[in-house]
Protein backbone atom coordinates (compact mmCIF):
# COMPACT_ATOMS: atom_id res chain seq x y z
CA UNK A 1 0.00 0.00 0.00
CA UNK A 2 2.81 2.37 0.81
CA UNK A 3 4.39 1.81 -2.63
CA UNK A 4 1.13 2.81 -4.41
CA UNK A 5 0.79 5.85 -2.18
CA UNK A 6 4.34 6.94 -2.92
CA UNK A 7 3.76 6.26 -6.63
CA UNK A 8 0.63 8.45 -6.60
CA UNK A 9 2.55 11.19 -4.79
CA UNK A 10 5.33 10.96 -7.34
CA UNK A 11 2.83 11.22 -10.23
CA UNK A 12 1.19 14.26 -8.63
CA UNK A 13 4.58 15.92 -8.22
CA UNK A 14 5.45 15.26 -11.88
CA UNK A 15 2.07 16.66 -13.00
CA UNK A 16 2.61 19.75 -10.86
CA UNK A 17 6.09 20.25 -12.31
CA UNK A 18 4.72 19.92 -15.85
CA UNK A 19 1.98 22.46 -15.09
CA UNK A 20 4.52 24.89 -13.66
CA UNK A 21 6.72 24.51 -16.73
CA UNK A 22 3.75 25.15 -19.04
CA UNK A 23 2.63 28.14 -16.98
CA UNK A 24 6.06 29.76 -17.41
CA UNK A 25 6.33 28.94 -21.14
CA UNK A 26 5.82 32.01 -23.36
CA UNK A 27 5.08 29.83 -26.42
CA UNK A 28 2.21 28.08 -24.58
CA UNK A 29 0.93 31.49 -23.47
CA UNK A 30 1.19 32.72 -27.07
CA UNK A 31 -0.84 29.75 -28.32
CA UNK A 32 -3.54 30.42 -25.72
CA UNK A 33 -3.57 34.14 -26.61
CA UNK A 34 -3.86 33.31 -30.32
CA UNK A 35 -6.83 31.06 -29.53
CA UNK A 36 -8.47 34.01 -27.76
CA UNK A 37 -7.67 36.42 -30.60
CA UNK A 38 -9.12 34.01 -33.15
CA UNK A 39 -12.55 34.56 -31.57
CA UNK A 40 -12.44 38.38 -31.34
CA UNK A 41 -10.09 41.32 -30.85
CA UNK A 42 -8.71 41.74 -27.32
CA UNK A 43 -6.77 44.56 -25.73
CA UNK A 44 -3.36 43.77 -24.30
CA UNK A 45 -4.78 44.22 -20.80
CA UNK A 46 -7.63 41.78 -21.45
CA UNK A 47 -5.22 39.19 -22.84
CA UNK A 48 -2.94 39.59 -19.82
CA UNK A 49 -5.86 39.05 -17.41
CA UNK A 50 -7.15 36.02 -19.30
CA UNK A 51 -3.72 34.42 -19.54
CA UNK A 52 -3.06 34.96 -15.85
CA UNK A 53 -6.49 33.49 -15.00
CA UNK A 54 -5.52 30.49 -17.15
CA UNK A 55 -2.51 30.02 -14.87
CA UNK A 56 0.31 31.60 -16.86
CA UNK A 57 2.88 33.61 -14.94
CA UNK A 58 2.99 37.34 -15.68
CA UNK A 59 6.38 37.20 -17.44
CA UNK A 60 5.18 34.49 -19.87
CA UNK A 61 1.96 36.39 -20.55
CA UNK A 62 3.84 39.66 -21.15
CA UNK A 63 6.32 37.98 -23.50
CA UNK A 64 3.51 36.34 -25.48
CA UNK A 65 1.55 39.61 -25.79
CA UNK A 66 4.65 41.57 -26.80
CA UNK A 67 5.36 39.03 -29.55
CA UNK A 68 1.77 39.10 -30.81
CA UNK A 69 1.79 42.90 -30.86
CA UNK A 70 5.13 42.97 -32.68
CA UNK A 71 3.75 40.50 -35.26
CA UNK A 72 0.61 42.60 -35.76
CA UNK A 73 -1.72 39.92 -34.41
CA UNK A 74 -2.78 42.02 -31.42
CA UNK A 75 -3.51 45.72 -31.63
CA UNK A 76 -5.11 47.94 -29.02
CA UNK A 77 -6.10 50.41 -31.75
CA UNK A 78 -7.86 47.69 -33.74
CA UNK A 79 -9.56 46.45 -30.56
CA UNK A 80 -10.85 49.94 -29.71
CA UNK A 81 -12.12 50.53 -33.27
CA UNK A 82 -14.00 47.21 -33.28
CA UNK A 83 -15.41 47.93 -29.82
CA UNK A 84 -16.64 51.39 -30.84
CA UNK A 85 -18.32 50.03 -33.98
CA UNK A 86 -19.97 47.26 -31.98
CA UNK A 87 -21.36 49.66 -29.37
CA UNK A 88 -22.59 52.13 -32.00
CA UNK A 89 -24.53 49.27 -33.64
CA UNK A 90 -26.04 48.56 -30.20
CA UNK A 91 -27.22 52.17 -29.94
CA UNK A 92 -24.77 53.30 -27.25
CA UNK A 93 -23.58 56.89 -26.99
CA UNK A 94 -20.03 58.25 -26.75
CA UNK A 95 -20.08 58.74 -22.97
CA UNK A 96 -20.98 55.10 -22.36
CA UNK A 97 -18.52 53.82 -24.95
CA UNK A 98 -15.71 55.91 -23.47
CA UNK A 99 -16.51 54.67 -19.94
CA UNK A 100 -16.70 51.03 -21.04
CA UNK A 101 -13.33 51.28 -22.79
CA UNK A 102 -11.75 53.07 -19.83
CA UNK A 103 -12.94 50.21 -17.60
CA UNK A 104 -11.22 47.79 -19.99
CA UNK A 105 -7.94 49.68 -19.76
CA UNK A 106 -7.94 51.43 -23.13
CA UNK A 107 -5.81 54.55 -23.56
CA UNK A 108 -7.86 57.77 -23.72
CA UNK A 109 -6.16 59.06 -26.89
CA UNK A 110 -6.89 55.84 -28.72
CA UNK A 111 -10.53 55.97 -27.64
CA UNK A 112 -10.97 59.58 -28.74
CA UNK A 113 -9.39 58.82 -32.12
CA UNK A 114 -11.66 55.80 -32.64
CA UNK A 115 -14.77 57.79 -31.69
CA UNK A 116 -13.80 60.52 -34.17
CA UNK A 117 -13.02 57.95 -36.88
CA UNK A 118 -16.43 56.33 -36.37
CA UNK A 119 -17.94 59.50 -37.88
CA UNK A 120 -21.24 58.79 -36.15
CA UNK A 121 -24.02 61.36 -36.09
CA UNK A 122 -24.75 61.01 -32.37
CA UNK A 123 -27.88 63.14 -32.51
CA UNK A 124 -29.42 60.99 -35.23
CA UNK A 125 -28.43 57.84 -33.34
CA UNK A 126 -29.99 59.18 -30.12
CA UNK A 127 -33.20 60.00 -32.00
CA UNK A 128 -33.26 56.55 -33.58
CA UNK A 129 -32.70 54.83 -30.23
CA UNK A 130 -35.46 56.89 -28.59
CA UNK A 131 -37.92 56.20 -31.41
CA UNK A 132 -37.11 52.49 -31.41
CA UNK A 133 -37.77 52.25 -27.67
CA UNK A 134 -40.63 54.73 -27.22
CA UNK A 135 -42.14 55.32 -30.68
CA UNK A 136 -42.34 58.39 -32.92
CA UNK A 137 -44.65 60.53 -30.78
CA UNK A 138 -43.63 63.15 -28.28
CA UNK A 139 -43.79 62.21 -24.60
CA UNK A 140 -47.25 62.87 -23.14
CA UNK A 141 -45.98 64.78 -20.10
CA UNK A 142 -42.84 65.94 -18.34
CA UNK A 143 -42.59 62.73 -16.30
CA UNK A 144 -42.52 60.62 -19.46
CA UNK A 145 -40.01 62.95 -21.13
CA UNK A 146 -37.75 62.73 -18.06
CA UNK A 147 -37.96 58.93 -18.19
CA UNK A 148 -36.95 58.90 -21.85
CA UNK A 149 -34.14 61.37 -21.19
CA UNK A 150 -32.80 59.18 -18.36
CA UNK A 151 -32.88 56.21 -20.70
CA UNK A 152 -30.80 58.08 -23.29
CA UNK A 153 -28.43 59.32 -20.61
CA UNK A 154 -27.95 55.75 -19.38
CA UNK A 155 -27.20 54.74 -22.96
CA UNK A 156 -24.36 57.26 -22.91
CA UNK A 157 -25.61 60.21 -24.92
CA UNK A 158 -24.60 63.77 -24.08
CA UNK A 159 -27.12 66.52 -23.25
CA UNK A 160 -27.15 68.00 -26.77
CA UNK A 161 -27.71 64.56 -28.30
CA UNK A 162 -30.61 63.95 -25.94
CA UNK A 163 -32.16 67.32 -26.72
CA UNK A 164 -31.88 66.63 -30.44
CA UNK A 165 -33.57 63.27 -29.98
CA UNK A 166 -36.80 65.09 -29.14
CA UNK A 167 -36.60 67.57 -32.03
CA UNK A 168 -38.90 66.65 -34.86
CA UNK A 169 -40.91 64.12 -32.85
CA UNK A 170 -44.54 64.25 -33.86
CA UNK A 171 -47.15 65.56 -31.46
CA UNK A 172 -49.23 62.45 -31.99
CA UNK A 173 -48.63 59.81 -29.30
Amino acid sequence: MSSSTSLNDEIRELDAAADEARDADPSAARKKAMDLLARREHSAGELRQKLERAGFVRDAAEAAIAGLTRDGLQSDERYVEAFVQSRVRQGKGPVRIRADLRARGAVAGTVDAALAAAATDWETLARSVREQKFGLGRPADFKEKARQMRFLQYRGFEAEHIAAAFDGASDDP
